[in-house]
């Protein structure tokens, strides 16, 4: 077993004479206490640098730097050691700033901008960008002036999150990516208010693992998706955007087909959307879940005697495109984090990985291109399955949205 050393009393430090040679007795943990022949006796802590060199950092004499502020300052050490940051260039930094007469520091703009900018927001949004704040970035920018700091600093911080895994074991990328595009926000408002001249934020676009599927970004994490679902719900934009997006999830469909959906090809009797897909020119099946219908059900005072479904105007014109998309990033949510049309991949991923769907017939929702006269004549297939997936799609989505957590999705989807 290693040796543990007892942590030193004041009565050791004070009954400590000095010697024809500087020594030192330890409190442990590399903190120690030196000890000069002129009786003088200086706190210190040795640390290895991420280089594999040993270096030390000097906390002031005893008794003017207590016991107890000694082994703080080890801790705060050892907190930036864990997290991969060298404390002799923090200890640098602040001591730059004590001798800088610039105010307007990282901590202080950045609750400044919370408060005006984020708070305002969704619950869920506020309380995201509130605990990335305290804990991955105010820890180790909030003292610095705003204007001082550099896109590499920055970027450190984003590296450590972005190193970070779910629970299920994968990176974290779509967090660090989300915060970097919260960060240029937070820079573009101390532009505006004159206390940072440019957006370092926007230096650093690219600089980290894009998480993005095949060609859109879309969610994996099903908490992440339980709290997109809870965001949409308490959109307080047009009623017509916020029942789109409360049904893009449900049905999967392409943003463009479900802006464009007309009455006249839905029947909520049968609980069936038919239409022609754009993009391979064929007829498609949806079936309609319970929730869907509902969604449906509530546009028909609003636009129930126009064409479209989705209506800027009484059903005379479908949503523009991009309305979606705008919508999702004014709840927070960046187009690096997920886009209209990633819907599609959460919905494949998860049906197939987590419901236990069969491929193919996932592949028939999506509408996925088919060849030769087979392809024509597929619009029915596997219709009666389709059904009862879209219902457990639809129960596993609101299940997300009413718990944090889910145990046991084919329990809760049954």
């Amino acid at each position: 077993m290693p040796k543990i050393t007892p942590p030193l009393s004041d009565t050791q430090i004070r009954k400590a004479k000095p010697k024809e040679k500087t020594y030192t007795i330890t409190d442990g943990a590399g903190m120690y206490i030196e000890i000069a022949p002129t009786g003088s006796k200086i706190w210190r802590m040795s640390f290895k640098q991420a280089n594999g060199k040993t270096n030390r950092l000097t906390f002031g004499p005893y008794p003017t730097v207590t016991i107890v502020e000694a082994r703080e300052k080890r801790a705060e050490v050892r907190k930036l050691l864990i997290n991969g940051f060298d404390p002799s260039v923090q200890k640098k930094k602040e001591k730059n700033l004590k001798q800088s007469s610039q105010v307007n520091t990282f901590e202080e703009v950045a609750w400044d901008w919370f408060k005006v900018k984020v708070e305002p927001t969704s619950l869920s949004h506020s309380k995201r960008t509130k605990a990335y704040l305290m804990n991955d970035l105010i820890p180790y920018l909030g003292k610095f002036p705003i204007a001082d700091i550099k896109a590499v600093e920055l970027l450190e911080c984003l590296r450590k999150i972005e190193s970070r895994v779910n629970n299920r074991g994968k990176l974290i990328t779509e967090t660090a990516n989300r915060v970097r595009t919260l960060m240029s926000g937070l820079w573009c408002y101390a532009i505006q208010t004159g206390k940072a001249d440019r957006d370092i934020a926007q230096d650093l676009k690219g600089a980290l693992r894009k998480h993005v599927g095949v060609n859109f970004s879309h969610i994996d994490d099903a908490q992440l998706l339980g709290e997109l679902m809870r965001d949409i719900d308490r959109y307080e934009g047009n009623s017509a955007t916020k029942a789109a997006l409360q049904l893009l999830p449900l049905v999967f469909a392409r943003p463009g087909e479900l802006r464009q959906a007309k009455w006249a090809d839905v029947n909520l009797d049968t609980q069936e959307w038919r239409y022609v897909v754009t993009k391979t020119n064929s007829d498609h099946i949806v079936p309609l879940s319970d929730q869907a219908v509902e969604i449906i059900r509530s546009m028909k005072p609003l636009t129930g005697n126009g064409t479209y479904i989705f209506s800027v105007g009484s059903g005379i014109r479908p949503l523009s495109d991009g309305t979606m998309n705008k919508a999702l990033k004014l709840l927070g949510y960046s187009s690096d984090v997920i886009q209209p049309h990633g819907f599609r991949h959460t919905a494949a991923t998860a049906l197939a990985e987590e419901l236990g769907w069969d491929e193919n017939k996932i592949d028939q929702q999506l509408s996925h291109k088919r060849g030769g006269v087979k392809g024509m004549y597929q619009k029915a297939k596997y219709l009666k399955d389709r059904r009862e997936m879209m219902q457990m799609w639809a129960t596993y989505l609101y299940s997300l949205k009413d718990s944090n957590m889910v145990s046991d999705l084919h329990r809760l989807c049954a």
